[in-house]
């Protein structure tokens, strides 16, 4: 079915604001669905997970219909969905746990592509070991991360592969089976960030190649809860940091401390959300209305990034980073004698919201060499973004250039 953007945007209060959100990268709106799931929740008693009563049962129900809604999402088991506060607390804990088993001479691969969270924890745990950090480097001209070097990254030593499935800064989606692929056959395992990508494509992690998958419900118009899914018999063999009183069976020996129970039903309601935008007839089963749903969302995003990109690119004094063959409709600009605040304060003048900085692509940001001059200026379009929106987003540049 045809991508019904009018009724899309109906589902959002919030786009009733009188600004045009192009911030989506850093954090979707919120539907009203999501919303409701949220209130409703803290409408009834919640108790502590694990108890005999009825509202510790509701704690208990809520997290496992979050972990099922994840992995409806990622194409994962329920039983290997690890919920935790956010990507980044959760990916150093488990680069801690897998750093367990590393010796001094063993190596990890990153990509100077990634967001932080999937560089840092993997640096940081490898410098304590005395273990290699190997880094795939970014085609500065078009933003692209060739596969073919990871021929030469990858070794018998290799332990851990981390790379981005879409490039929360640029948009670039490299191709993460192909980089799998060379890192399974070496031994290594593949932890994919996949929580920019999630917003705007159909994923599955047996596609990807993935052994560990990474997403964040708030970038999906969900809550500020994040996930790692892994296959169950893969975690069972990692021993995390835990209090000794707290469960020991997974996935629960990974999420540490007391949860957000209560938005627990919005990382639900959000992964819904998503399954229903394309509304696909005789789909009943929710991965499939997925898959369905996020391919529309792929096709309409697609033609939104043909018009801002090839806007863009005619506005004297304007310049785009990279120009990646696949992308998220997610671009990063420069614009000649004017630093990036400056650019996203005359935007906001003109009623558009927009980020400037690294965006925790600091990797990507100084291979580029535009850190010295305050990163630059991040336009991130959603599922929720309007023609007519990408129209005055392109006026508003060509007016913050004049």
């Amino acid at each position: 079915m045809p991508f019904d953007i009018a009724r899309v945007r109906g589902l959002f209060g919030t786009l009733t604001d009188g600004f045009v959100h192009a911030d989506g990268p850093a954090g979707s709106l919120v539907p009203e669905r999501v919303v409701s799931a949220v209130s409703t929740a803290l409408t009834r008693p919640i108790g502590n997970a694990g108890g005999v009563f009825p509202a510790s049962q509701r704690a208990d129900q809520m997290r496992e219909s979050a972990r099922l809604a994840v992995a409806d999402l990622v194409g994962g088991d329920p039983t290997g969905v690890v919920l935790g506060p956010n990507m980044t607390s959760l990916t150093y804990a488990m680069s801690r746990a897998l750093a367990k088993s590393w010796q001094p001479g063993d190596q990890v691969v990153v990509s100077r592509l990634d967001h932080d969270a999937n560089i840092r924890p993997w640096v940081q745990a490898a410098g304590q070991l005395g273990v290699d950090v190997r880094w795939a480097e970014i085609d500065v001209e078009t933003c692209e991360l060739p596969d073919y070097q990871y021929d030469n990254l990858i070794g018998p030593r290799t332990k851990l592969v981390a790379v981005t499935a879409a490039s929360n800064a640029v948009g670039t989606r490299p191709d993460v089976r192909a980089i799998a692929d060379r890192a399974h056959a070496g031994g290594a395992l593949v932890y994919v960030d996949a929580v920019h990508a999630a917003a705007h494509v159909p994923l599955d992690m047996a596609t990807l190649g993935a052994d560990f998958l990474a997403v964040s419900a708030y970038k999906w118009c969900g809550p500020h809860i994040g996930a790692v899914v892994a296959a169950p018999g893969l975690l069972e063999g990692l021993r995390p940091d835990k209090l000794l009183p707290s469960p020991d069976r997974v996935p629960d020996r990974f999420e540490t401390g007391t949860p957000a129970f209560e938005l627990f039903p919005g990382v639900a309601a959000a992964v819904d959300h998503l399954a229903d935008l394309v509304p696909s007839t005789g789909l009943a089963d929710r991965r499939h209305r997925i898959l369905a749903s996020m391919a529309g969302v792929e096709s309409y995003e697609a033609s939104l990034l043909q018009r801002l990109d090839a806007g863009l690119r005619q506005i004297p004094g304007v310049s785009v980073l990279g120009r990646a063959q696949h992308r998220t409709p997610t671009v990063s600009l420069l614009v000649k004698g004017l630093p990036p605040r400056q650019v996203v304060t005359e935007l906001l003048r003109h009623g558009v919201c927009a980020w400037d900085g690294d965006y925790y692509a600091r990797e990507l940001m100084d291979a580029l060499g535009v850190n010295e001059l305050g990163g630059a200026t991040r336009l991130g379009l959603a599922h929720y973004t309007s023609v007519a929106e990408v129209d005055h987003i392109l006026d508003a540049v060509a007016s913050a250039t004049a």
